[in-house]
């Protein structure tokens, strides 16, 4: 049987930038070629976006951009089985049902409700946000997933899956399969150019869209140390090696750590190189980018709905079965 393995995108933001590629996007392709026979579905997590920014065309905006920015990184659609669970009643209506069975004391061990807890916010977090972790559940169980990648910090939710569905199992007869959590090997912190990790909250990011002027002006702004032209330097303690690494051949990579160690490299020159292989890494994403339209999306969104949601329904009235909820 062929093996499913599920991710998601959640369209907070209208662009990816490096860390998201490198952190998310390409150990996903990667996990692609690692299992050249296997089913991947990779939904938008539209439903769960509305949780924590309540502006509808921005979401819809949103979802629509990161999905061809996706398609430009090169994501096999042949292979890979774009969706939105908003196009498949299933989802909610599963999630309902799990609700059912799950319990609060379950539910308050959840990470981000603890987290408002310690920070006197309980009363100030959505229904939908205490509940993210069950419609999850759902978005994973329907499609009786083999694998679910997710980083670290995501653990929990194929955790919940998999006891929401052994609880399931439990009460109602074998139904779900339990999804195998697959912990992305480590990436390391992609920095930004202040040095810290990248990301959108930091403002220290470069878009996979920026254009010249934007990526220049960001890479410009890497901090480095006071030493000299003509100084020997530790690549490994340098922001701009740590991110042009990123970019490099092992060629390419022990020529640059050499050019270093020598002296003679000035930081100017360091970030000029840097600059060249960034702009060479984006032109062809954003070449492909410019020739996909929203309509290709939408067409493709709809496509993959019906598949989506045969698998789904039939999944769904197992369910209701067990449950009696077909009279």
């Amino acid at each position: 049987m062929t093996k499913r393995i599920l991710t998601w995108i959640k369209p907070t933001d209208n662009q990816i930038h490096l860390g998201n590629y490198f952190g998310a996007v390409k150990p996903m392709m990667e996990l692609s070629a690692q299992y050249p026979d296997a089913e991947i579905f990779l939904f938008l997590a539209i439903m769960h976006g509305l949780t924590g920014l309540h502006d509808g065309k921005a979401i819809h905006d949103n979802s629509l951009n990161v999905l061809k920015i996706y398609m430009a990184c090169g994501v096999d659609l042949k292979k890979f089985v774009i969706y939105n669970p908003a196009d498949v009643p299933a989802h909610a209506q599963l999630s309902w049902v799990l609700g059912c069975i799950t319990h609060m004391g379950f539910m308050e061990r959840m990470h981000s409700y603890k987290e408002a807890l310690d920070k006197g916010k309980s009363k100030e977090i959505s229904v939908g946000v205490f509940t993210y972790p069950i419609l999850m559940a759902a978005d994973i169980l329907l499609y009786d997933a083999d694998m679910v990648p997710v980083g670290q910090d995501q653990k929990q939710h194929v955790e919940y899956a998999r006891d929401i569905a052994q609880r399931f199992n439990n009460v109602f007869g074998e139904t779900f399969k339990l999804p195998e959590p697959y912990i992305k090997p480590e990436v390391g912190t992609i920095l930004g150019v202040d040095g810290r990790k990248m990301s959108k909250s930091y403002n220290n990011y470069i878009w996979l869209l920026d254009d010249e002027k934007q990526v220049l002006k960001r890479v410009k702004q890497i901090a480095t140390d006071a030493k000299t032209v003509e100084e020997p330097k530790d690549p490994d303690q340098c922001n701009v090696y740590k991110i042009c690494k990123l970019f490099l051949t092992p060629e390419e990579d022990a020529a640059l750590r050499a050019k270093y160690q020598a002296g003679g490299l000035s930081y100017k020159e360091a970030k000029d190189y840097l600059y060249e292989k960034i702009m060479a890494f984006l032109k062809p994403i954003q070449d492909r980018y410019a020739q996909i339209s929203d309509q290709e999306i939408i067409d493709l969104m709809k496509k993959n709905a019906v598949y989506v949601n045969e698998l789904a329904n039939k999944k769904l009235a197992e369910v209701y079965k067990k449950v009696w909820f077909t009279l």
